[in-house]
């Protein structure tokens, strides 16, 4: 799981993810608003954990931004900011949860978890017959699990939390693969590998822009 954190608070910041990259999360700190809206990685992460009061641009107003930019990725704020009016604030602004400084990491650990993976399943249909489990991460053809590996997994899990949505190639590969370098073939070999496992083919090729997947129209 990659966590964008918005908190100005090094100690705190640093806590948290010293806590959460033990338990093999990636975690990207910012310390202002307009820095976080000024990178990529915006794009590419599960969940955001912001502090309301941070300079530059508050965490209201950056979370405001990024549903303006039409980012509907998940946003946890996390502050002191305890007054009846911040909290209207923030779920106004499109927040899922907000959790009051003091905190235990671990109930933070479980908000989080409750959101990125949902306990219920929750399966989008992508295809005639194709489902994608997000809270399971698996392939259902035909009634059936189709065997896939973890950066297909990754890869059908990105873009279905993007659906509708198209992707390019270098914000894909910075998802999958991280820190690691990988060219464009490596992308479109992994996509034809999982066209190839299934009935249908999902995944669409925006030419000059990207990748896509649709949810899927019955009628």
């Amino acid at each position: 799981m990659r966590i964008i954190l918005l908190e100005d608070d090094s100690f705190i910041a640093q806590e948290i993810k010293i806590y959460f990259e033990m338990k093999d999360n990636q975690v990207e700190i910012f310390t202002n608003g307009e820095e976080l809206l000024d990178n990529s990685l915006i794009f590419t992460t599960d969940i955001f954990i912001l502090d309301i009061n941070t300079p530059i641009k508050n965490g209201i107003e950056t979370l405001k931004e990024l549903r303006t930019q039409g980012i509907q990725t998940p946003a946890v704020f996390l502050t002191s900011m305890s007054d009846i009016d911040y909290i209207k604030l923030g779920f106004d602004a499109g927040c899922s949860d907000y959790i009051r400084k003091p905190f235990h990491f671990e109930e933070l650990e479980i908000r989080i978890n409750k959101i990125v993976f949902p306990r219920n399943s929750e399966k989008i249909q992508i295809g005639p017959k194709q489902f994608f489990d997000l809270s399971r991460r698996e392939l259902i053809d035909k009634d059936k699990i189709v065997e896939i590996s973890e950066n297909e997994k990754n890869l059908l899990f990105f873009l279905i939390k993007n659906v509708n949505h198209i992707l390019n190639s270098n914000i894909i590969i910075d998802y999958i693969w991280q820190d690691k370098i990988v060219s464009d073939n490596t992308l479109r070999t992994l996509i034809k590998k999982l066209r190839s496992k299934s009935s249908y083919d999902f995944i669409k090729n925006v030419r000059g822009s990207g990748y896509k997947i649709e949810k899927y129209d019955k009628h």
